[in-house]
């Protein structure tokens, strides 16, 4: 094996490690893509993940901490500038910021994509508070919508359409996660719930973690769940614009995610005693769910997208420059 070949193994193997520490639904799922989508998978991820772990000060998605204001502003403008460096064709500084340059250059990663992404961990640096659904909204936007887009361009697509499905499935995605992680997030001083939710059940938000409140949270869990489903709805129709191995292991994800749904719904104010996931078994049976739905998918005719549903931002990179430039040096002079 030459050097460059133990380089490149090297680097898919950090991937490979990152993914299925950080999470065993998206590992699950990303073993059905072709061997090279595969590795622009995981790679993204990789990087992703790296950028999540290093605001939160937890590793692989775990055991969040507590950070000091000073030290995650600072975190949050290397990440930027380093971001921003590899668009520039500057060295890169870490496997997870070698491994985004290599999928910027293979797919052509949208530069406005990647500094949006950034700008959701912004939100969570400057403490936003989220008044309103369509703020939370907007949040999710930034942390895993935009990641759907960035891995629909993986998949060879950039159809505005194909791109709005794979932006929902990303917002399916995160409704879930919101809902999964309440008093996790809370513990750590994060709270995405809408203040309005709160407000009209009288929950203190200071107070999330508090055994009283469970039953009124389980309601606002409920309706997270309950909003993810349109969404999911939605991106169900971008699988027959997939190759059809992508299209089951996107269908495969959406399978898994939406299944940790149904479990926090499921088990109302016990949704959080223990983390919510999917056995082995579940993931199986999904897998050949997703199979099914991959399938059945090719040549079917979808209703259009409902238009009452959030829409994307469509002309956010002037935004999204903006965002990342008050929070990072810049990096090209």
């Amino acid at each position: 094996m030459s050097a460059v070949e133990k380089a490149d193994q090297k680097l898919l193997d950090h991937a490979t490690r990152s993914i299925a520490v950080g999470s065993k639904s998206f590992a699950a799922a990303s073993r059905l893509f072709d061997p090279a989508t595969r590795r622009s998978a995981v790679m993204l991820y990789a990087w992703c993940r790296h950028c999540d772990d290093v605001i939160d000060g937890q590793e692989a998605g775990h055991s969040a901490t507590v950070v000091a204001q000073e030290e995650v502003d600072q975190r949050l403008a290397s990440l930027a500038a380093q971001t921003q460096a590899v668009y520039a064709g500057l060295p890169v500084e870490s496997d997870a910021f070698a491994a985004f340059r290599e999928v910027m250059i293979r797919h052509g990663i949208h530069q406005t994509y990647a500094l949006e992404h950034l700008s959701g961990f912004a939100m969570d640096v400057q403490q936003r508070r989220y008044h309103h659904i369509d703020d939370t909204l907007e949040y999710c936007y930034h942390v895993a919508g935009v990641v759907g887009l960035m891995m629909a361009q993986v998949m060879g697509v950039n159809d505005e359409s194909t791109l709005d499905r794979a932006c929902d499935l990303g917002m399916g995605f995160q409704l879930t996660n919101i809902a999964r992680d309440i008093v996790e997030d809370a513990r750590v001083g994060r709270c995405y719930l809408p203040r309005a939710w709160l407000n009209e059940l009288s929950i203190p938000d200071q107070r999330l973690t508090d055994s009283q409140y469970r039953e009124s949270l389980a309601v606002l869990a409920q309706r997270l769940v309950d909003m993810a489903e349109p969404f999911y709805e939605s991106a169900q129709a971008g699988l027959s614009s997939l190759p059809w191995r992508s299209a089951w292991a996107v269908a495969t994800a959406s399978g898994v995610y939406r299944e940790i749904g149904i479990n926090v719904k499921k088990r109302g104010a016990h949704a959080w005693d223990t983390r919510v996931s999917t056995s082995k078994l579940d993931k199986a049976r999904l897998v050949l769910g997703g199979l099914w739905r991959a399938v059945t998918s090719r040549g079917r005719r979808w209703p259009d997208r409902p238009s009452e549903l959030w829409q994307r931002p469509r002309h956010a990179c002037s935004a999204a420059r903006h965002a990342a430039d008050a929070v990072a040096p810049e990096v090209s002079k």
